[in-house]
């Protein structure tokens, strides 16, 4: 049933549109994870840095 689906979307104009914006998406999806993980580190070594000044270190 999802291949017969897959192959309806492949041979319509409409189909060609709706697989460009699924990789468009994936790509974002993509980015955005390691956006957040760069943030996250960024983050977790902020929260460090302050955590030595307060304590003296």
């Amino acid at each position: 049933m999802v291949q017969k689906r897959l192959q309806e979307l492949w041979y319509d104009e409409k189909g060609i549109v709706t697989v460009e914006y699924a990789l468009l998406l994936s790509v974002l999806v993509v980015s955005m994870a390691s956006v957040w993980q760069m943030l996250r580190a960024a983050i977790a070594h902020a929260v460090a840095d302050a955590a030595n000044a307060i304590s003296g270190g």
